[in-house]
Order: structure tokens, then C-alpha cells, then sequence
């Protein structure tokens, strides 16, 4: 299309040109729900003393067979639960972890919540956008990457932070965020940030079911800025209280006190110069 014409057009264009690919790339390779699917998802049910709480990994399993929550894996899950489908359905749409179109190998979402926006999140979204010529929640041609924003990741400390199928890629940046997309579209092997190397949707799906990987010890599960608490805690000699702890707690009987009890430097000056006016 002309870079001339209207940007909603070519919006319009890329969005259809995205669901094509997707249709024809899932048509073609779909993996229909099986009696050992059916299993696994009665072994799931079996896990809970109410069945029914076992839906949220059972809608995973579906979409580690199907690539997203399709109408036979509602049926299937109604079925095993002695549910609705309607009931199944309703929380498949409720949670954003649950896709209702194809997903492709690797979804990638970057975080545009506050923290991460001002730290530069807005720009990397935008860049990928770009990269991939992709809007948000759409599957790059190739069907390797699906890109979407996400609202907050968890990992403030770490920002501008992306997630590639639910493991942190800390501190990206416009240029890191183009070369693991491309990495992963040219099957190279991505490690996250903290955790092991990067599977596929379809994989870290069935995780999420609860069927182990062996990878959860693959990589450190924190990092430096995450434990800054606990090692000055370490360092002062701070502890919680024990669980046998009883009473009431006294409460510090002036804004000195308070202030010598939280041992806050801030706090201390903050508090000295409101006692001197």
C-alpha cells in the first residue's frame, strides 16, 4: 500500500493480513483435542477436592493442544467438569492469559504500565510494532511472534521489562527487544533474564498446567534489585516477628521514637524539621 494512503487503512490491511496467516498456518496444523487429552485434563480435575477449581490449568492444557482456547477444548473441559459450556466459557473470557484467535511460537508482551512507559516500554512496544509490522495482539507473517502490551509484569525493579511466553527479559531496551525477536524467529536459543531458555507457547503452556519441564531450577529466580530489602534487613539485623508472638505491640510514644524504631535516615530529617517548627 501507498505510504501516502490513511494509517487506519494500512492498520485495517496489516490486521487482516495477520488473520489470514493465522488461519491458514493453524487450519493446516491444528492438534485436535484427544482421549489423551481428555485424560490429562480428568487428571487435572482429580488434583482438587472441587473439581471445578481445577479449570484455570485445564484452559492452559487446551491451549498447549490447540494453540488457544477453541470451542472443542470448552466442550471438553464442560465435559470433564459436569459444567456448562457457558460456565467454562465465561472464565476463558474473563482472563487475558486465556486467547480465544491463534498465538504464535513465542508470545512476546511488553510491559506499558507506568513505571515501565516512563522508562522507555512505550518506545520498545512501538519499535516492535514497527519491526514486525504488527499492531497489538496481532501474529507476525511468519507465525513466530505474537505481540501484545501488557499492564504491569511484576518486575518494576527491572524495568522497562518484556515477557516472552511468561519469563522476564529485564531492561530492554528498542535495539535488545529487536535482537531477541529476531533470535527467536531464526530458531536461535533465547534465555530469559532469570529463568531457563525460552520454549514455546505451546510449552510453557502445558506448565502452566502443572506438568513439570525439569526447567525450574534453570536460572537464577531473582535477581540483585529484587533481594536489595532483604540484604539490608541481613545487614541491620531486622527479623519478622516469630509466630508465637503475642500481646499487643507497643507503639512508639513519640515521632522521635517512631523514627529511631524505623532507623530511616529520611524519616529521621523529615521528622526533626517538623519538631523544630
Amino acid at each position: 500500500m501507498s505510504p501516502t494512503e490513511p494509517s487506519e487503512a494500512r492498520a485495517s490491511d496489516r490486521g487482516l493480513k495477520s488473520e489470514m496467516t493465522q488461519i491458514r498456518r493453524f487450519s493446516e496444523n491444528d492438534t485436535q483435542i484427544t482421549p489423551e487429552t481428555y485424560a490429562e485434563l480428568e487428571a487435572i480435575a482429580a488434583r482438587y477436592p472441587e473439581p471445578r477449581s481445577g479449570l484455570l490449568p485445564m484452559l492452559h492444557l487446551v491451549q498447549s493442544v490447540e494453540g488457544r482456547v477453541t470451542s472443542e477444548g470448552i466442550e471438553a473441559c464442560a465435559k470433564v467438569l459436569g459444567i456448562s459450556a457457558a460456565d467454562v466459557s465465561g472464565v476463558a473470557t474473563f482472563y487475558t492469559m486465556y486467547k480465544r484467535k491463534p498465538v504464535g511460537d513465542y508470545l512476546v508482551g511488553v510491559c506499558t504500565n507506568t513505571l515501565c512507559a516512563v522508562m522507555g516500554g512505550d518506545v520498545i512496544f512501538d519499535r516492535l510494532k514497527e519491526h514486525l509490522d504488527v499492531g497489538n495482539d496481532e501474529t507476525s507473517e511468519d507465525g513466530a511472534i505474537t505481540l501484545e502490551h501488557i499492564e504491569c509484569n511484576a518486575a518494576c525493579d527491572y524495568a522497562p521489562v518484556m515477557m516472552v511466553n511468561w519469563e522476564f527479559m529485564d531492561n530492554q531496551t528498542p535495539e535488545s527487544a529487536v535482537q531477541v525477536v529476531d533470535a527467536l524467529r531464526a530458531g536461535e536459543a533465547v534465555h530469559s533474564t532469570r529463568g531457563p531458555k525460552l520454549c514455546t507457547w505451546k510449552q510453557a503452556e502445558r506448565v502452566l498446567a502443572g506438568f513439570n519441564d525439569g526447567l525450574a531450577n534453570e536460572g537464577p529466580a531473582a535477581g540483585p534489585a529484587s533481594l536489595v530489602g532483604l540484604e539490608i534487613a541481613r545487614e541491620r539485623g531486622w527479623k519478622a516477628p516469630t509466630s508465637d508472638s503475642s500481646g499487643p505491640t507497643e507503639e512508639p510514644g513519640t515521632k522521635i521514637e517512631a523514627v529511631e524504631e524505623a532507623d530511616t535516615s529520611r524519616a529521621e530529617s523529615e521528622t526533626l524539621s517538623k519538631e523544630v517548627k
